[in-house]
């Protein structure tokens, strides 16, 4: 998920970035330990304690030392927003901060940002009770601000760029949005993250479902040279060396490089990650399982289920809308 907003901001130029982490930094420096990721440079301010999205903001920043217009997004939105046009109203408006925002049918689970003709936000409202929202406008997550923001956000305690810093910023008239109609979608459940992977497999966001992937039908994707002998059915990717049983069938699924599903199994709306395994009859639907995990025979994983790194399940269980963490590593 991360390489894929990196990997989109470096299609409008941006070359550096800073992760501002604070849960497992460890696990960053270990995937990108060349220190690059999608091609982007990418350096890390680790908190020593949570600061909140504005603190979080000011901390990473004074750790770049950034003196120009900088860009924040969140972590885990995935979206096709044309930053250099945000980048440009931002410019043209005189805007201290500039925020994308986008539509969603039910704006009462955001914070919703009603604006004025000239795109000058006149106000935030936090979720709003249903039927209450004076637009369905919600905050998407881009940001274009201006090193002046950073003298506004107080050090060494936890500041809501949302609750705080925005509001200050929109009585003083100067913060501006700009709304799109791109593709976006905030990923912080694993029901969102499905539908990230299901949206690329499904054509709803356009583009190749992982790069290098190779259409062998109609909807279906290979990476490398996996092994297929069952069926394989729209919407799905199966990754290198993954190997599908002749009697085991895959729906609407990915099946992530060397994972395994064995005889008469059946996976549908879900992720396998590397190396997982299902085994055979057992059925999965609407999951997620980590690199590694491994299914029993027999067993029914449903909706919506996430199984930890090289997590295991016994023959014959059934688990429903489970969470089992990932084994420990040393």
């Amino acid at each position: 998920m991360l390489e894929r907003v990196l990997g989109h901001l470096a299609r409008y130029g941006v070359d550096e970035a800073v992760l501002s982490i604070g849960y497992r930094p460890d696990a960053f420096l270990t995937a990108y330990p060349d220190g690059t990721a999608a091609g982007v440079r990418v350096s890390y301010a680790v908190e020593p304690e949570p600061l909140d999205t504005a603190g979080a903001i000011r901390f990473a920043a004074v750790h770049a030392g950034v003196t120009e217009t900088f860009i924040v997004v969140n972590g885990d939105v995935l979206t096709d927003l044309d930053v250099a046009a945000l980048v440009d109203f931002h410019h043209s408006h005189g805007a201290e901060a500039t925020i994308h925002l986008t539509a969603v049918d039910d704006p009462s689970r955001f914070g919703v940002v009603p604006t004025d003709d000239a795109g000058r936000v006149v106000a935030f409202v936090e979720k709003p009770p249903p039927g209450e929202a004076p637009t369905n406008l919600i905050n998407a997550g881009t940001y274009v601000l201006e090193p002046s923001v950073l003298e506004r956000i107080p050090d060494g305690r936890r500041v809501s760029i949302e609750r705080e810093t925005f509001p200050a910023l929109a009585a003083d008239g100067a913060v501006y949005a700009l709304a799109s109609n791109s593709y976006w979608l905030d990923t912080g459940t694993p029901a969102a993250y499905l539908e990230a992977n299901a949206d690329l497999l499904d054509g709803t966001r356009p583009g190749l479902p992982a790069p290098g992937a190779v259409a062998v039908a109609d909807g279906v994707w290979t990476m490398g040279d996996p092994l297929i002998d069952g069926d394989v059915l729209p919407f799905s990717l199966v990754g290198r060396g993954a190997a599908v049983h002749r009697s085991a069938t895959v729906r609407s699924s990915v099946i992530g490089a060397g994972a395994v599903v064995q005889m008469g199994a059946a996976v549908t709306g879900s992720v396998l990650l590397p190396g997982a395994v299902v085994g055979a009859g057992a059925s999965v639907t609407g999951s997620i399982l980590g690199r590694g995990a491994v299914v029993g025979e027999q067993c029914v994983i449903s909706p919506l289920t996430v199984l930890g790194d090289d997590t295991e399940v016994g023959a014959g269980v059934r688990v429903v809308d489970g969470r089992i963490p990932a084994v420990a590593t040393t």
